[in-house]
């Protein structure tokens, strides 16, 4: 008996979630600027995909305190693939928003 494939329900790769949005806006961002992301401090779903923002120490300094920080906006598609970033804001590690 032969069997036939329906096209119906196939799909392409599904969209990932949002744990695994976070997983790729930092670990793409990291290989592209050479160095370990601290957080992931905001996440966001698109029409295109994702948009995460991800803090990176871009200078370290002793104390602590001192380093210099960055936040990064990543723009991801659907499924996980880095589309841009861009630094949003420079700031010293131990200064609160207000």
């Amino acid at each position: 008996m032969a069997t036939t494939e329906s096209t119906e329900g196939k799909r392409g790769p599904q969209r990932i979630g949002a744990p695994a949005a976070m997983r790729h806006a930092a670990g793409q961002l990291a290989q592209l600027l050479g160095c370990e992301p601290g957080a992931v401090s905001a996440l966001k779903r698109t029409d295109e995909g994702w948009s995460a923002d991800v803090e990176v120490v871009e200078i370290e300094r002793v104390p602590d305190t001192a380093s210099v920080m960055a936040s990064y906006r990543v723009q991801l598609d659907e499924h996980g693939e880095l589309l841009e970033y861009e630094r949003i804001r420079r700031y010293a590690r131990g200064r609160i928003d207000r």
